[in-house]
């Protein structure tokens, strides 16, 4: 049996960015999409997120890829959020998506920031939060 750990710090916004993620719904949203998770041997670590934009910490198992895990995770929550009628305007992600690895030793740094996002967003943008991932990750804006 091979010994896998491979972390993610996965992050994606609501569809044109809008701010549909209330926190009359957020909480639901993310327990949802950890449930919805769990069926599918998706093992999220954390979740949050703000309005527009939700962050995971995932450990990769060696049969999953990125691109599966977005879309089983999108994909169903969106359905899921429509069918419940949990916003008023029909919901959907955006395409995009950030993906990045977690040394293990930065585990519980990343746990803190994915968790402390209320706070993180009384002081910092989406835009501005956007713009550091881009930086640090030195992703080309496409």
């Amino acid at each position: 049996m091979p010994y896998i750990k491979i972390w993610l710090h996965l992050v994606w916004t609501t569809k044109d960015i809008f701010p549909l993620l209330t926190d009359n719904i957020r909480t639901k949203v993310f327990e949802h999409i950890k449930e919805y998770g769990a069926s599918k041997n998706i093992h999220i670590e954390c979740i949050n997120g703000y309005f527009e934009h939700v962050h995971i910490l995932v450990s990769l198992n060696p049969e999953q890829n990125v691109s599966t895990i977005m879309n089983l995770l999108k994909g169903e929550s969106s359905h899921w959020i429509n069918k419940h009628k949990l916003t008023s305007a029909y919901f959907g992600w955006q395409d995009d998506y950030f993906a990045v690895s977690v040394s293990h030793s930065q585990i519980e740094k990343v746990r803190h920031y994915i968790l402390d996002q209320e706070q993180h967003h009384a002081v910092k943008t989406w835009q501005e939060e956007y713009d550091e991932f881009i930086s640090k990750y030195n992703f080309e804006k496409g």
